[in-house]
């Protein structure tokens, strides 16, 4: 098991800070938030790469950690509901290995 953070905007403003445990087994972070029940990540495509509502801010230095986004995964982030940043990923396309022990994402403030 490793553990990743997410911070989400809350209902008033401030960021809500939550840690999961989830497992290194190579699923996405798009389904280990879905599993654990994070809002934030609506996922309407379910992972297939069609759709940006599964978007989410990588903090550094984990943007190191992670392979480049794919032709197809950099097209999609152009259509994200929110800003779209150097650090803009997809979590659908971030699978989870132990080396991202303690990951830390931020969730935009919309997805649509």
């Amino acid at each position: 098991m490793i553990t990743v953070r997410f911070i989400t905007p809350g209902p008033n403003g401030p960021l809500q800070d939550r840690e999961v445990e989830v497992p290194a087994d190579g699923r996405s972070l798009m389904k280990a938030a879905l599993d654990a029940g994070v809002d934030g990540i609506a996922a309407d495509c379910g992972g297939v790469l069609t759709c940006a509502t599964c978007h989410v801010y990588v903090d550094e230095p984990w943007c190191a950690q992670l392979p480049p986004p794919s032709a197809d995964e950099d097209t999609m982030l152009d259509y994200t509901a929110d800003e779209r940043r150097p650090n803009s990923r997809l979590s659908c396309q971030i699978a989870l290995t132990p080396a991202l022990d303690g990951l830390t994402v931020t969730l935009p403030a919309r997805q649509y």
